[in-house]
């Protein structure tokens, strides 16, 4: 069967889809078949309630597509679909067997968008400057995520349980880059044909984590952080924040290696801590270990100061990140960062500034809306002391 100038009246908006179609079956379950020229106009948008099939280019859209129902949904094909905003609302995922690309929005609503983690060359590709929102624990990616001509990103990966995101920033824009979580052991991952012996360390790395790891690839010289959360059992390592580390799997030493470049933020149960500069390249996984020394990159010990409760209601209580006794130094600089490590906030000769918005260029949100509640890490150095501070903060609205 075949249809042409079909016009899709969805959410008030119209959609023009000039394409030739025929229906398939999958599983007992209908499939659009994309085989003609399928295009989807600006303010234009189409919803999914199926699988689809695409074998021939889908590209070149201005509109929203979004995959929706209760349903498991698939997309297979030989051709790459590219989407310009997508939302997923799916109560049973959406299941990738060949890539995806999105050039706009990624609004994740509910369920995972999977991929194989034994097939590294299915991913979901944000390209040049687009950006995703909503990401949590019940949507994002489930598998391998990739970036192309972006600098910075935070990749929204996990497993079925857990948002478990790693966020990178580069020296330069990454031509292609790529990310996964793993919920394994790397001394005998399931998902991948190589094994990573947690004992094979450097001389300065005490232990290595044998309950996730993160596979990253890129090219260009980077800064990476991750975080810990209750199930990534960080007590059963240390006992001391102070000496937890990212370590990273070295392709020609063959062992862990210490890339830690300062203190990790937060507790036991929950914090974020970040590497120096590396190639991802260089290193097969990454991932939590700890150092047989405490890392002090300053002077003196970093100290932990209370916890702040911020409740920007517009009430006149706790409506702003106030610290009094900032203004007995000269300077000071004042860093806060979300729960998986993304900065969002910065300010030198800080007072009284943050209010729950971003001020980050490269933050895709916080910015006018505001950044969502929820529990954040705050750093304060100061330079005159040359002591550094650390502590969690809590943001409502």
């Amino acid at each position: 069967m075949a249809v042409y100038g079909i016009k899709l009246i969805k959410m008030k908006k119209i959609a023009f889809l000039l394409f030739s179609l025929s229906t398939a079956l999958i599983a007992a379950q209908s499939a659009l078949y994309n085989n003609g020229n399928l295009r989807i106009h600006e303010g234009g948008a189409i919803g999914f309630h199926t699988h689809l099939i695409n074998e021939s280019p889908l590209d070149n859209n201005l509109g929203l597509a979004g995959f929706y129902g209760p349903a498991l949904l698939t997309v297979s094909g030989s051709i790459t679909p590219q989407f310009y905003d997508m939302e997923i609302a799916l109560e049973n995922n959406m299941q990738l067997n060949l890539g995806m690309d999105n050039v706009g929005n990624t609004n994740f609503i509910f369920g995972n968008i999977s991929t194989n983690l034994s097939q590294p060359d299915i991913f979901y590709n944000f390209i040049n400057s687009s950006f995703y929102s909503g990401e949590n624990d019940f949507s994002k990616i489930e598998g391998y995520a990739a970036i192309t001509n972006q600098q910075n990103f935070g990749f929204p990966i996990g497993d079925a349980q857990y948002l478990r995101p790693l966020v990178i920033k580069s020296e330069s824009v990454n031509l292609f880059a790529k990310c996964a979580y793993f919920f394994e052991n790397p001394n005998n991952p399931t998902s991948l044909p190589e094994t990573f012996n947690t004992t094979s360390t450097a001389l300065d790395v005490e232990n290595v984590s044998t309950v996730e790891f993160w596979r990253l690839e890129g090219s260009i010289s980077s800064t990476v952080s991750l975080s810990w959360n209750p199930r990534s059992a960080m007590a059963n390592l240390t006992d001391d924040i102070a000496l937890i580390i990212p370590v990273g799997w070295h392709k020609t030493l063959k062992e862990w290696v210490n890339l830690s470049n300062g203190a990790s933020l937060g507790s036991l149960n929950e914090g974020i801590t970040t590497t120096t500069a590396f190639i991802p390249d260089d290193y097969e996984v990454i991932t939590l270990g700890t150092s047989k020394k405490p890392y002090e990159p300053l002077s003196k010990k970093v100290l932990t100061l209370d916890n702040f409760y911020v409740s920007v209601n517009g009430d006149g209580v706790n409506d702003s990140f106030f610290i009094e006794e900032l203004q007995e130094f000269n300077s000071n600089l004042v860093q806060i960062y979300d729960r998986y490590g993304l900065k969002v906030f910065e300010k030198t000769d800080y007072l009284d500034d943050f209010v729950g918005f971003s001020n980050i260029n490269n933050v895709p949100f916080g910015a006018k809306e505001g950044l969502p509640s929820g529990v954040y890490f705050y750093t304060i150095y100061i330079p005159e002391e040359d002591l550094q501070y650390q502590g969690f903060l809590y943001l409502t609205r």
